[in-house]
């Protein structure tokens, strides 16, 4: 099945001052975050890459650039493809404040605690579980897609945010949203999941410089079985290849 390599955005101007950015127009990645971009650049330049779909926020659309600056083994990336169901949450009326602030709020502990049940403030203002939903149900469908257009050895990549990334693993991992703050995404960081027609397999989570090219397509010298055993756990433990 296709390899789905979940980007972070890299480091950003609103990271930076310890905001809360949201859907605010005009976040764009600082100096640290251009930097990390270009380093992840470098690692994925050995991995053929079929697709590459994008959270239209700014900060996740330059990590993305800089990402197709370097071409992978087979030449020129392709082009960005944007998906709306990929943007960051909508905090409503909590967007753009400072996060030592928020910390205050009586909200701040339902977040910590029992994010499952949050709804932000205000009319702009989404819930956590729509996040789940619309980012699992993005990343699922591209999935299919990339396979349908380019074979089960595929694989792509989805630039996005840290709590979108969160959720979309959290459902990978089998796990209740109200779980999903044990999972950590930092800027640039690459996370992988293959899903398979039984399960999803978690490869990697917060993954800030290990080689990736591994994840490039290997090859096969038998494919009978093929979809089976692409939905079955190693007994005993994997042997570490990707």
């Amino acid at each position: 099945m296709p390899t789905l390599l979940l980007v972070r955005h890299g480091r950003s101007t609103a990271n930076t001052a310890a905001v809360l950015a949201g859907w605010t127009p005009g976040v764009h990645l600082d100096d640290t975050g251009r930097a990390q971009a270009e380093a992840l650049a470098r690692r994925l330049a050995p991995v053929p890459v079929a697709d590459v779909v994008v959270s239209p926020l700014e900060r996740c659309q330059e990590t993305a650039q800089a990402l197709c600056a370097v071409d992978g083994p087979t030449g020129p990336r392709p082009p960005l493809r944007t998906d709306e169901r990929l943007g960051e949450c909508r905090y409503g009326d909590w967007t753009g404040r400072a996060l030592k602030d928020l910390a205050k709020e009586p909200l701040w502990r339902t977040v910590q605690a029992h994010p499952s049940a949050v709804v932000f403030p205000g009319p702009e203002g989404e819930s956590l579980a729509t996040v789940q939903h619309r980012a699992v149900e993005a990343v699922r469908e591209h999935d299919a897609r990339v396979q349908a257009e380019h074979g089960d050895d595929a694989v792509w990549v989805a630039v996005t945010h840290g709590d979108v990334i969160k959720a979309v693993l959290a459902d990978a991992l089998g796990m209740h949203l109200d779980l999903f703050q044990r999972i950590s995404a930092d800027p640039c960081s690459v996370s992988v999941v293959r899903y398979t027609p039984l399960r999803p397999f978690v490869l990697r989570v917060n993954d800030s410089g290990g080689d990736l090219a591994g994840f490039a397509p290997q090859p096969k010298k038998r494919r009978s079985r093929r979809a089976a055993a692409s939905s079955d756990a190693v007994v005993g433990g994997s042997t570490g290849a990707a």
